[in-house]
């Protein structure tokens, strides 16, 4: 695994049984693999507490799965995608379609490496909740006691926050505080310090407000109670006992990696270009830093499905899991969560959502060029991870689209898969991209 030094501000911060996967035809730029149990499935002795999707709702899934994404293929709706699907602790779909550079035609493997985006907050929370179970703080910890510096605009409120209120987005900051700032290349070093300018829009703990400037300062909380730099942490507590061999973070290491995604964006109605990755959102790692491949996250998501108890184990998955502040107008920011979800929250870098009555775990990424999303059902133990590299939500409106089907709900076409394609895709696709950036 590679890391390089990012910036810092106390040098801590970066701030079923198993399916066999459909076949589908293979062409240049598409692929489906086959897998074998040997190499994907968790060490863990299963104690199945969870309950069970009939097996012909998870076929009739998969195969519909590989047909949708015949259809973007074949539309090119995607510079690049890799997608996959676990059930009950095994990967039973994997699936690329696309390219990794649309320039040079290099095709997308399941090993090649994507900028996750907001995924990154997940494993930010895991490291934590890690690092709590050894004692080195708690989930109330005050962030003034680790941090002297770090200062609100209300005095009062900067002594009430905790490592819970930055993790669950209830800062009381406004969303998406210094975003913007950030992407015009501050430092982090100075965003940090200006929180104090910023009016709350809440008391502390109150209500929602996505970050990434302040989530980040956990980066710094880490380095400050252990004397460890955060993505050291990370490596060793998450990538390495998983096996996440690609996975890094910082565009150095991205752009190291053997097999990496460039960003794309459209060029002309029906092609795509690349373009050089940018470094803005690299430099609050803990919210964004994390680069990983299918292979990687395929391991991520067994873990946070409970298959890899020597890892993270149930009773922090319950912690990261457990909902914490409300989030009404979650529900309503696409046309499938308006039908389908009927309570939203945030809980510690997971969105937890009621969907058709079920609890769904739920997070999804955006930066420039990329586009990431995963979800599960923990009692059914099913999951689906897909990154593409590319503006556009086609992979996010597929996912529901698989679970219908796998609960057995009425069929709905909310990726637009089954109708006809615009007549010119690419300003669609950077209108939809620009109105819900930087994770969701």
């Amino acid at each position: 695994m590679q890391f390089r030094k990012l910036s810092l501000l106390i040098a801590g911060s970066l701030g079923i049984a198993a399916i066999l996967i459909p076949a589908s035809a293979t062409r240049a730029g598409s692929s489906t693999t086959q897998l074998t149990a040997d190499i994907r499935t968790t060490p863990r002795d299963v104690t199945d507490e969870s309950a069970t999707l009939p097996p012909e709702h998870i076929k009739a899934a998969l195969d519909a799965y590989s047909h949708w994404l015949d259809v973007v293929a074949q539309r090119n709706e995607v510079a690049g995608l890799a997608t996959a699907v676990v059930v009950n602790n095994k990967v039973a779909f994997e699936r690329t379609i696309g390219y990794a550079d649309a320039d040079t035609q290099e095709p997308i493997t399941p090993a090649t490496v994507f900028r996750l985006a907001s995924l990154s907050k997940a494993f930010a929370t895991a490291v934590t909740g890690l690092l709590i179970e050894d004692g080195r703080f708690n989930w109330d910890t005050k962030l003034t006691d680790a941090l002297p510096f770090f200062q609100l605009k209300d005095a009062q409120a900067s002594g009430a926050v905790t490592v819970r209120d930055i993790l669950g987005q209830r800062l009381g900051l406004p969303h998406n505080t210094y975003d913007q700032m950030l992407e015009d290349n501050v430092p982090y070093e100075e965003l940090v310090r200006k929180l104090d300018e910023v009016t709350l829009t809440c008391n502390v703990g109150q209500c929602y407000g996505y970050q990434n400037v302040a989530f980040s300062l956990i980066g710094d909380l880490i380095y400050a109670e252990t004397g460890d730099f955060f993505y050291h942490q990370v490596d060793k507590r998450i990538f390495f006992p998983l096996g996440m061999t690609t996975a890094s973070y910082g565009r150095e290491a991205l752009e190291s990696s053997k097999s990496w995604a460039r960003p794309h964006r459209p060029h002309g109605a029906h092609a795509w270009e690349s373009f050089d990755p940018k470094e803005a959102y690299y430099r609050v790692a803990p919210a964004a830093g994390v680069n990983a491949s299918l292979r990687d996250m395929e391991q991520w998501l067994i873990a946070q499905m409970g298959g890899r108890q020597d890892v993270l184990p149930q009773p922090l998955l319950d912690e990261l899991h457990a909902p914490g502040v409300d989030t009404p107008s979650e529900m309503h920011a696409t046309p499938w969560r308006h039908a389908r979800v009927t309570t939203a929250s945030y809980a510690l870098g997971w969105r937890v959502f009621t969907y058709a009555g079920e609890t769904m775990i739920f997070h999804a990424g955006s930066v420039e060029g990329y586009r990431t999303m995963i979800a599960f059902f923990p009692k059914y133990r099913v999951g689906i991870v897909s990154m593409w590299n590319s503006p556009g939500a086609v992979g996010t409106d597929l996912m529901p689209m698989v679970f219908d089907t796998m609960l057995g709900l009425p069929h709905v076409d909310w990726a637009g898969v089954e109708s006809d394609p615009p007549a010119n895709r690419a300003a669609p696709v950077k209108a939809r991209h620009k109105s819900r950036r930087h994770g969701s």
